[in-house]
């Protein structure tokens, strides 16, 4: 079993920076695909960027690229999303999730492991 928990969502205005942070505990992190992922109201929960195992390579959606970075750290088992330039259709519940059965994907039923949420508000 894996147990994960996110924090660092809050209201900010559009144009600011905030910072996710996902703590993982239970299961070997080292060996696990780790993702973000968001889900808007009424919409559908969608990938945002994520990081394999292996490599350590990184992926994200078209929407984030070039304003959010994630990164993890091993010695301390967590995994950040460092958001910038934010807009108000950022605005969505994030979730942090594990993936160990196969690689990095973008569909969140490849994910056994997931946290409970936090919330991101953009304000115009």
């Amino acid at each position: 079993q894996v147990q994960l928990v996110e924090s660092g969502g809050g209201l900010v205005q559009a144009g600011h920076s905030l910072r996710l942070a996902c703590e993982a505990s239970g299961r070997t992190f080292r060996r696990a695909n780790m993702a973000w992922f968001r889900q808007a109201p009424g919409k559908g929960r969608e990938f945002v960027a994520g990081m394999d195992w292996i490599r350590s390579s990184t992926y994200y959606r078209d929407s984030v690229k070039g304003r959010f970075l994630i990164s993890r750290d091993y010695a301390e088992n967590t995994v950040s999303l460092q958001m910038n330039s934010l807009k108000p259709e950022d605005t969505a519940v994030y979730y942090c999730a594990a993936n160990y059965r196969s690689g990095l994907s973008e569909k969140e039923g490849d994910y056994e492991y997931w946290g409970q949420g936090t919330q991101v508000t953009v304000s115009s």
